[in-house]
């Protein structure tokens, strides 16, 4: 008898935690998919740098810094996920810093990488990372470069977004009273990529226009404990094509030293602006 109870306990206790893990996946019409999707153009791995064809063994270092846009507070409430509650906390950061490093591969390939080391910035931990691959084409005896380029960003973000300490303080709030949430963002991007580039001032000045296609599959995990004990863990799933187009202009000194700027859009959600320094190693 002591046994059957024991196992009886262990099924339901089961069957609750399952109970309470809830997938939910907003139509691209709601607002938890177009705060989703604004967030993912800032975190897209753009290239803010004109198109090359790159000598293999040459290295970059750089520092981007990217802006996030903000998200105004009816967008920031939930219509399907959670109906009735107020808006999430996404404003938290006003631009993002992400370390580049770009080597050239042989047949002209230029390999990117990047990496947001876990380091909470008011009360943000991003661990996110980024990849992209691209190859220049000269186009006869022109400046013009074609660039063709893929990329991906993949990792996650922690931070009280669901429930921060004012939402817990609020007593009209379904947060009042609980423990601070500890949600994940996981904001994975892939995407493609054609541009345009050229140079100006004896190849000291590169403007190039572009656009592409970028494929969002953003997941947000709640992890909320309420005032009763009771755990919000739901799971909110969105699948996006977003079309996406940039412009920008480098400029780049005989000594290697060089810096960027970018305007970066998804005509459908938002406009972003990158910046980035780089030095050219070999």
């Amino acid at each position: 008898m002591r046994t059957a109870a024991v196992l009886w306990f262990i099924l339901v206790g089961t069957v609750g935690r399952a109970e309470a893990q809830r997938e939910c996946r907003p139509p691209d019409t709601s607002n938890e998919a177009k705060a989703l999707a604004t967030l993912g153009v800032p975190l897209a791995f753009g290239p803010v740098d004109a198109p090359h064809t790159a000598r293999p063994g040459e290295i970059r270092l750089g520092v981007e810094g990217v802006y996030i846009p903000r998200l105004d507070e009816a967008t920031r409430t939930p219509t399907i996920c959670r109906p009735g509650k107020g808006p999430e906390d996404t404003n938290l950061l006003f631009a993002l810093p992400r370390p580049r490093l770009a080597v050239g591969l042989p047949g002209g390939l230029l390999l990117e990488g990047s990496w947001v080391p876990p380091v909470r910035v008011n009360d943000v931990k991003a661990n996110l990372g980024a990849v992209a691959l691209s190859r220049g084409f000269g186009l006869g005896r022109s400046s013009a470069v074609l660039g063709l380029r893929l990329h991906a960003t993949f990792g996650q973000v922690n931070a009280p977004i669901t429930c921060n300490d004012a939402a817990l303080a609020d007593p009209v709030s379904e947060c009042f009273d609980g423990t601070r949430s500890d949600d994940r963002y996981i904001p994975d991007t892939y995407g493609a990529e054609t541009s345009l580039g050229w140079s100006l001032a004896g190849g000291r000045v590169r403007p190039y226009l572009g656009g592409g296609v970028n494929l969002l599959r953003p997941r947000f995990q709640v992890h909320f404990v309420n005032r009763f004990g009771d755990l919000d863990d739901t799971r909110v799933i969105v699948n996006l094509t977003r079309g996406v187009v940039f412009g920008g202009l480098g400029w780049f000194a005989p000594s290697g030293f060089g810096v960027s700027g970018e305007i970066y859009a998804a005509p459908a959600d938002a406009v972003t602006g990158r910046v980035a320094v780089r030095y050219a190693l070999r």
